[in-house]
């Protein structure tokens, strides 16, 4: 049973009945004085001031939707592009490899025929000098027969026979 329905709750020397005649003169000189009106404007300005920001945040929340829709719009247009781009690049290295495998057959067929003919030229200048070295060689074997066989005074009927043969063999 609470306390303030016993008889001796309501005689003045209990301090509980103090306290609560002190707690209801307190409240009652909040309500004289307005603070439940100041707390309850307190609160409606608070309520305002959080409903703005929830405003604030819902328009800034749609402007974020509306700003990632055309940012995805354009990462799709730039996906396109760079699909175009890569398959006009992979046709244009096509191209490109064809035009250069030509060139390097075309290349290739020129140095081949330029390196035949150095090949033949060397073998021409190759045969040239080992014909000028055998003629060198005859002629100086031929003066030395010749320098012998003056020296000896005596004819050979065979050196003489190939002494002649050799001026018509080296032409």
């Amino acid at each position: 049973m609470p306390a303030f329905l016993e008889g001796h709750f309501w005689t003045l020397s209990n301090p509980e009945l103090w306290v609560g005649i002190g707690l209801v003169l307190f409240v009652g000189i909040l309500i004289w004085a307005g603070v439940p009106k100041l707390i309850a404007s307190q609160l409606d300005l608070k309520a305002n001031t959080i409903q703005a920001e929830l405003d604030e945040a819902a328009r800034l929340r749609a402007e974020a939707e509306a700003l990632l829709a055309q940012i995805r719009a354009e990462k799709a247009e730039a996906e396109a592009q760079a699909a175009a781009m890569l398959k006009a690049a992979e046709d244009d290295a096509r191209r490109l490899e064809a035009e250069a495998k030509v060139k390097l057959e075309e290349s290739m067929a020129r140095r081949q025929a330029l390196a035949e003919r150095r090949i033949e030229q060397a073998e021409a200048q190759a045969t040239a000098e080992v014909k000028a070295a055998a003629a060198d060689l005859a002629a100086k074997a031929a003066e030395d027969i010749l320098t012998a066989r003056a020296a000896s005074q005596k004819s050979d009927p065979l050196l003489d026979a190939a002494i002649a043969q050799l001026g018509t063999r080296l032409n």
